[in-house]
């Protein structure tokens, strides 16, 4: 009977113990984990528009996501492509899947590809993050990154416009030009292209230091297919 005072107090500790124990902060969730399914390459590949090609460019963001803890594994990279000879390219909206798309702030950026085509879309320098969740550098910030690799038109399809407006279809880190999307949706002029997420110039040529000389770091977008 003399032992029920001692078994009595280790059942208060322990439910003490207990109590402390779910009043204790969770750890926050590591960004650009959860449920990212778009961002913009925190970091080019280093040798200009030469991205090693679409399958390149697929496997930088596969490695970027997952090295911000995404489990996702079918990223691609929103890019066209164009073959010599009027033949068909590839278009960056066939590449990235249904929708929707979310930032790492599970911010949606887009419902489908028609509204990530449209004026409603919701992509902008608030909201067109990096796989870390950090805003990018855009028009007015030091230095300006706001040309975004895409190498599309309007409605992300290959550019017809005539010239060489993919690097090489991403293989080329010297002359050449690709066709840029301003994040910010600022440019030179208050024209629609200039407002353009997606197609707003040419690049002044396809090394590292054409593309930061326009305004640029060779980033470009990640989607994860669905």
């Amino acid at each position: 009977m003399k032992a029920l005072p001692v078994v009595t107090a280790f059942l208060v500790c322990a439910g003490m113990a207990s109590a402390f124990a779910q009043d204790k902060p969770r750890a926050a969730p590591k960004k650009g984990s959860g449920d990212m399914t778009f961002f913009v390459t925190s970091v080019g590949k280093g040798n200009g528009a030469d991205l090693g090609g679409l399958e390149g460019a697929d496997a930088h963001c596969n490695a970027l996501a997952a090295a911000a803890g995404s489990k996702r594994t079918t990223w691609k990279a929103y890019l066209s492509t164009t073959l010599p000879g009027g033949d068909a390219g590839v278009n960056a909206r066939d590449r990235i899947g249904k929708g929707p798309w979310r930032n790492a702030k599970g911010v949606v950026v887009a419902k489908n590809v028609a509204d990530l085509h449209s004026p409603k879309n919701n992509v902008n320098k608030k909201t067109a993050l990096t796989e870390k969740g950090e805003m990018v550098k855009g028009r007015g910030d030091t230095p300006n990154e706001h040309d975004i690799l895409t190498g599309s038109d309007p409605a992300g399809m290959f550019s017809t416009a005539g010239g060489d407006t993919t690097c090489g279809n991403w293989a080329k880190s010297g002359e050449g030009s690709a066709i840029v999307g301003h994040h910010d949706l600022i440019g030179l002029k208050d024209t629609r292209h200039m407002k353009s997420w997606n197609s707003s110039h040419g690049s002044r040529g396809c090394s590292q230091a054409n593309l930061v000389s326009t305004g640029g770091a060779g980033l470009f977008y990640c989607f994860a297919a669905n």
